[in-house]
């Protein structure tokens, strides 16, 4: 690989350590990991000059085929280089750009770049404050887009995004997995987005977590599930559903849906009553494998009715994030760390980086293998 003497010394190690790579025989699947937030190596964080060097240098190598350069300065310089990549590199099929300082302006170069790329698959643009102008542009580029599969625009700055939104969803029929946690989605986004679900037939993973939605959100989404037989995983943590949006979710999946595989209601502000008809859900729904409920209210009912589903095999001890446990006679929930995405901001140091029970919402819906 070509170098150059600009470019800073720990992205010179990291290039000669994808030669080595190459040098092996490996010829494809490399994914150049140039992240900001490594702890495991002294870094400089890239900025957006950098990243136009790094970019020269990749436009044409056709063994790179993922580039994470999260948690660096590249700012809207750094998008407009990133966006000149995608019109070059045709190898490019994963780009992580999370937290990069990236605002509405780079998102509109990045968002029309897209138009006419037809190789990437998963992008993340998560934690770059976009705004609502950026937003509109993504969403216009996903009405004639057919390669992305996967998108994060989580954390945007994104506010109630769900009118452009859901009018994409309802053209779209590629996308397979859309990000849209703290988004300021209230009921009424709720609704358009079910309304536009409605129609959609290929997104099987969506990510409400982090908004504003309640129990009418909820009803929304219920009755959307009774027919949808697309959607497999879906992140509703950090909203406000409480009891009755709790129950008439477990309605459903009890009586009509078969296809949902996995739904995080975790810190939804749900009671008991509500925690046990979700787990009465379970009993009769084959197909919902995991369910993720820490931080709602649990009573001694719940805490009997989850032990239960684990004790006689529904719920598998990785396909939740409570474990039982008895003090004198009574049985408790403990918190352990699985999750569809508890390393949706940060990567381990160490251990399994990609552990299946910690980022399950991956595991069941594969777009890649990338985070």
């Amino acid at each position: 690989m070509e170098k150059s003497q600009e470019i800073k010394p720990f992205i010179l190690h990291i290039l000669q350590e994808v030669d080595e790579e190459i040098g092996k025989g490996r010829l494809e699947g490399i994914t150049l990991n140039v992240a900001g937030n490594s702890r495991l190596m002294a870094i400089e964080r890239v900025t957006g000059e950098d990243f136009g060097i790094l970019c020269r240098l990749l436009k044409n190598n056709p063994y790179i085929n993922g580039l994470d350069v999260r948690y660096n300065l590249l700012s809207d310089i750094g998008a407009c280089y990133a966006a000149k990549l995608l019109q070059k590199q045709h190898n490019l099929t994963y780009l992580n750009l999370m937290f990069n300082d990236i605002g509405p302006e780079g998102g509109e170069v990045i968002a029309k770049a897209l138009h006419k790329d037809t190789t990437l698959k998963h992008l993340r643009m998560t934690g770059n404050k976009i705004e609502n102008k950026g937003g509109m542009y993504f969403a216009a580029m996903l009405q004639i887009n057919s390669s992305l599969e996967k998108l994060d625009l989580g954390d945007c700055d994104l506010e109630e995004s769900t009118v452009h939104l859901g009018h994409m969803l309802k053209e779209n029929q590629w996308l397979v997995e859309l990000h849209m946690c703290k988004h300021d989605i209230k009921n009424g986004g709720m609704k358009q987005l079910c309304d536009a679900l409605y129609l959609n037939r290929s997104l099987r993973y969506l990510d409400v977590s982090c908004n504003k939605i309640t129990q009418d959100g909820m009803v929304c989404l219920a009755d959307v599930l009774r027919s949808n037989t697309t959607l497999e995983v879906i992140d509703l943590s950090f909203n406000r559903m409480e009891n009755a949006g709790a129950k008439y979710l477990s309605d459903t999946l009890a009586s009509h849906n078969r296809t949902l595989k996995a739904l995080s209601v975790v810190s939804n502000n749900i009671e008991g009553e509500g925690l046990v008809a979700l787990s009465q859900s379970m009993k009769t729904n084959p197909t919902l494998s995991n369910i993720y409920i820490w931080g709602n209210k649990f009573d001694e009912a719940t805490c009997v009715a989850y032990s239960d589903l684990i004790h006689m095999g529904r719920l598998k001890p990785d396909n939740t994030d409570v474990e039982p446990f008895v003090v004198d006679g009574r049985v408790y929930l403990a918190e352990v760390s699985n999750g569809l995405k508890r390393h949706y901001y940060w990567i381990p140091g160490y251990g399994a980086a990609c552990s299946q029970s910690s980022n399950a919402g991956f595991t069941l819906v594969p777009v890649g293998q990338h985070l």
